[in-house]
């Protein structure tokens, strides 16, 4: 009896602390959220989407940064998405016990867990300074390195849960290979792999580092992906510690518009994840 009343004395403390932790960790998200939201919602007009960014006092906006971000990404995901569908279709269909998926599922994960910045620097070494100056073009792919290897590691693991009897059965039909791949694998996990691409999105969607040392930001309306592009991580980074009030509260505006198109990304995720299942 006092062993059972032991195990549950433990049982119940360890209930106890982690319930205290779990409100601890709400209430800094909530914190955090509602200072973003009290700052960043006054902050938010029309201007904001309309104007590009401006000397202090202008009424100056971020539509350039948010056209920036927009081109950056969308490019981003049109290079490191099917580079990572392709990659994690390979680990999990061929590369389970091969040198090659064991090689590249090693470099996956250290790109998975290294710094950002890492990766502008790469980027920075290899296309801004042999080309002579910083362009849109190494940011996006600054920004489809640090999406790749999300995108593996979603797909591989979403495709090792379709039941190998599903394939089996394919197979004994007389179908080649990439037909099971593609009507049969793909579709049993497309809601994963979808999820893992708008997680991804979301990822490139805040990084600031890599954008520092590619596009670097641009004051002006520009969409040319050779010249310096502006995005609003670099912007937001750039007025955040400004002594002006009206480039801080743009800070604060942008920051809001990041946060709700991160928001908005996980939501889309669940609720196609719900659907599928």
């Amino acid at each position: 009896m006092a062993s059972l009343a032991a195990r549950r004395a433990k049982d119940s403390t360890v209930k106890v602390v982690s319930t205290a932790f779990a409100i601890f960790a709400l209430f800094l998200l909530g914190w955090i959220l509602w200072t973003l939201l009290s700052r960043g919602l006054p902050a938010l007009s029309l201007s904001v989407f309309t104007n590009v960014t401006a000397p202090p006092g202008q009424n100056g906006g971020l539509a350039n940064a948010i056209v920036g971000s927009l081109i950056q990404i969308a490019i981003a995901m049109a290079i490191g998405g099917p580079i990572g569908i392709f990659c994690g279709t390979f680990l999990a269909e061929n590369g389970k016990r091969t040198r090659v998926g064991a090689a590249a599922r090693f470099v996956n994960d250290i790109l998975l867990s290294a710094p950002s910045i890492l990766v502008g620097l790469f980027i920075y070494t290899l296309l801004v300074v042999p080309f002579g100056g910083f362009s849109g073009w190494a940011g996006a792919i600054a920004l489809a390195i640090l999406v790749i290897p999300v995108i593996v590691r979603t797909t591989e693991d979403m495709l090792n849960l379709v039941p190998v009897g599903l394939r089996e059965a394919a197979f004994a039909l007389g179908a080649p290979q990439w037909k099971v791949v593609m009507f049969i694998t793909w579709r049993a996990a497309r809601a994963g792999i979808v999820t893992g691409t708008l997680l991804a999105v979301a990822r490139a969607a805040g990084e600031t580092a890599p954008l520092l040392f590619t596009s670097l930001g641009n004051n002006s309306w520009s969409v040319d992906l050779n010249k310096p592009m502006a995005s609003l991580p670099v912007a937001i980074y750039q007025y955040a510690g400004s002594p002006f009030d009206d480039w801080v509260s743009l800070a604060w505006a942008g920051a809001l518009l990041i946060t709700a198109g991160v928001l908005l990304l996980n939501i889309l995720s669940r609720l196609f994840l719900a659907r599928a299942h």
